[in-house]
């Protein structure tokens, strides 16, 4: 049986989907498992080894004659849309030529396929959502935790950076629209180095400008590692750390597959959708607003998604976290 999944998304999207990778290997143990993602998902396919098979690069929609033509010579038995709710994306899963497709959609348009196509709930949380496209094609849950498998060379990285003692402060993401200000991710960075923890200010290469802006805005020195680790680096370091505070991004979803307490300032995104599932290990604060979730790039309005979540109210939720890791 060979199995097609088609999410062509980022980190933490595919992290959310790795219960279902899990389910359908554990019911389809000698199936092909084929992540149909982004060219840089290569290294995630190789990461989690154990549940896919391989990753196909999607050139991007509406995709191309060449790549629909490798796929349907691929013959698959089963092509899964689990990229979102299908309103352009089950044209997609379908003209890739498996003997079924299935996926999402939404209830007011037609359903393709009642045996393997569920309804697309705008509200649900991103893991449980997988999971049950997962179960309707005949893969049972095999639970809802995340992972992130590290290797020697992960655990190397870290231990070369010489860090004990420390918390992780990720103040990046993708959207502008999605990022709790700098200045707040100081003043939580100064009352942890006040209280003796190392503050390390993690991020990618592209993400230097904000770990700068962090680091400018504290009377602390903090130790910013923007770009200076691999993703496996990273994986390990927060492995590690007593707490990571965060954005809603891929970072929270790799603090909650590593278990990792972790604080989550949750902007313009919906929180019911994206939070970890384990409210008590990883807390989740966000300010309501009627505009959530955000549709643009840069807020057009002043951010009050961002600037209702006080830097008093992280702050306890830290001391509280800290305090039940100590």
């Amino acid at each position: 049986m060979n199995i097609a999944v088609l999410r062509a998304l980022q980190l933490g999207d595919l992290l959310c989907a790795v219960p279902a990778f899990r389910a359908l290997r554990a019911a389809f143990p000698a199936a092909g498992i084929t992540l149909v993602g982004l060219a840089w998902a290569s290294t995630f396919a190789a990461r989690f080894g154990r549940y896919i098979d391989e990753l196909v690069e999607f050139p991007g929609f509406p995709g191309t004659p060449q790549f629909f033509q490798r796929m349907r010579r691929r013959r698959f038995d089963l092509v899964l849309q689990m990229h979102g709710d299908g309103t352009r994306t089950n044209t997609i899963a379908a003209r890739m030529g498996g003997r079924r497709t299935g996926g999402f959609y939404r209830g007011w348009n037609h359903c393709p396929d009642p045996a393997t196509f569920v309804e697309w709930d705008e509200r649900e949380n991103e893991v449980v959502r997988c999971l049950r496209l997962a179960a309707k094609v005949g893969a049972p849950a095999r639970g809802t935790e995340l992972e992130f498998p590290l290797s020697e060379a992960d655990w190397a990285e870290w231990r070369a950076l010489g860090l004990s003692n420390y918390v992780c402060l990720h103040a990046g993401s993708q959207l502008p629209s999605r990022r709790w200000p700098p200045q707040r991710f100081a003043a939580i960075g100064d009352a942890l180095a006040k209280r003796g923890w190392t503050v390390a200010l993690t991020g990618s290469a592209g993400e230097a400008g904000i770990t700068a802006a962090v680091a400018r805005a504290m009377r602390a020195p903090a130790l910013d590692l923007a770009g200076k680790t691999s993703l496996g680096g990273l994986g390990a370091l927060i492995a590690r750390a007593r707490l990571v505070v965060c954005n809603d991004t891929s970072v929270s979803h790799v603090a909650a597959a590593l278990r990792t307490p972790s604080v989550v300032v949750c902007c313009g995104a919906d929180p019911q959708r994206w939070a970890p599932l384990d409210r008590e290990l990883h807390r989740v604060l966000y300010h309501e607003v009627p505009c959530r979730p955000c549709l643009y790039t840069e807020c057009p309005i002043g951010h009050p998604c961002a600037l209702g979540v006080s830097s008093g109210a992280v702050l306890d939720e830290v001391s509280g976290m800290l305090a039940c890791a100590a």
